[in-house]
């Protein structure tokens, strides 16, 4: 036998408490699949031969301050031993903290190089 109604009738609508429950299913199946199908890329494994790592959340000012007082302290102790050792070890302590006084003035430069991009955005925004 047929009926012209459907049982229960459908009349489109459905209540807020039935739409909430079907929000919840829904993205509830959206998270599951995304889970499987489109897993979010791992973080690159650390080489294992690696003894020490710099903390990946470190912003680049930081590094480069660290990287410019570990120059300045490796200029000095370099320095220092010169005072103590003769002849060519003398030289090549000397070049070291050349060296090392070098490539702090190149660090000092890229940290001027990103507050001047800094104080830029700033004035751009402001």
């Amino acid at each position: 036998m047929f009926k012209a109604t459907p049982n229960p009738p459908q009349n489109g609508q459905k209540s807020r408490v039935e739409a909430q429950e079907a929000k919840k299913l829904e993205d509830a199946a959206t998270r599951a699949l995304d889970y499987y199908l489109n897993p979010k890329p791992a973080s690159p494994e650390p080489d294992s031969t690696q003894l020490f790592i710099v903390a990946p959340h470190i912003d680049t000012e930081t590094l480069l301050a660290n990287a410019s007082e570990d120059l300045l302290s490796i200029s000095t102790i370099a320095a220092d031993l010169a005072d103590d050792v003769d002849d060519s070890r003398r030289c090549v302590a000397l070049a070291i903290s050349r060296m090392a006084d070098g490539v702090q003035l190149l660090v000092e430069r890229a940290l001027d190089h990103l507050e001047t991009k800094a104080m830029a955005a700033n004035n751009a925004k402001g």
